[in-house]
């Protein structure tokens, strides 16, 4: 079985409130000396497929669309439990939308070579876009379900774990697939042990183009994006105390009751 999965590097969304910051120019998050991490919910895909690995017998491939920092990400994959990662690092991707993305990631999955199964987040934990995983499934044709936590492959197909508003629900579908992992406690990403992060270190990852993967330039970067960004702010909060005074607790209590009457809260 050949897994594919698809990370994102982000800034480490635990940074604390007062060191996030947002660019007016470009309206994306500034790194500053913030870490830069795996998504989240594309760690907890990138161990739901080293599970199956370890179950099944699988080769797992980690792709990322990213700068050159993202080697980073994809070497913590790798020390993870991939046996291969590519890095699409293309300048002319800039700007561009979900569709845009997931177009790029097509063409490298597709280039990759054939795959059974492709795992994603459930949403980026920047953006908290929940988009690219169905654009990703349209441009390569195959089925999709979000939202899954487990899978377990049976005789040829997957079986996946669907979380649902009253429990979950169980779906079978053949492969090639699309699967967007959300969180469960079977599958919080592991911690790399040290010897696996020296080896992930020293081992080369491709890094591919646009020539290298065929991309129409018309689907990719702004000029080509269906959404745009017209503002990110973070939002100012104001707060201010006024004292209720009084001689005794009940004639408190019935000064504050009238001011929130005033107010309209009660």
């Amino acid at each position: 079985m050949n897994i594919v999965v698809c990370i994102k590097q982000i800034i480490d969304p635990e940074v604390p409130m007062s060191q996030f910051k947002i660019d007016p120019r470009t309206k994306r998050q500034v790194q500053g000396n913030n870490p830069l991490v795996i998504s989240p919910y594309d760690a907890n895909a990138l161990e739901v497929a080293i599970q199956l690995k370890e179950k099944q017998g699988a080769k797992v491939t980690a792709i990322s669309v990213g700068g050159a920092t993202t080697i980073a990400a994809l070497k913590s994959a790798m020390s993870m439990g991939a046996d291969e990662a590519i890095l699409v690092n293309e300048p002319l991707l800039a700007g561009s939308d979900q569709q845009g993305i997931a177009y790029a990631l097509a063409k490298a999955i597709q280039k990759a070579g054939a795959c059974d199964l492709i795992l994603t987040g459930c949403e980026s934990g920047d953006w908290a876009d929940r988009a690219v995983p169905g654009f990703l499934a349209e441009e390569l044709g195959i089925g999709y379900v979000g939202y899954v936590t487990r899978i377990k492959v049976r005789d040829g197909q997957v079986v996946v774990r669907r979380v649902v508003e009253d429990g979950y629900e169980l779906i079978e579908a053949e492969t090639p697939f699309l699967a967007a992992i959300s969180s469960d406690e079977t599958n919080t990403a592991r911690y790399a042990k040290l010897r696996d992060i020296m080896a992930a270190a020293k081992k080369m990852i491709p890094v591919w183009k646009a020539a290298d993967l065929g991309l129409d330039l018309e689907r990719i970067g702004a000029s080509a994006a269906r959404v745009a960004i017209t503002d990110v702010y973070i939002p100012v909060k104001e707060s201010r105390c006024e004292m209720i005074e009084g001689n005794t607790p009940e004639e408190k209590a019935a000064k504050l009751a009238a001011r929130l009457r005033d107010l309209k809260l009660i």
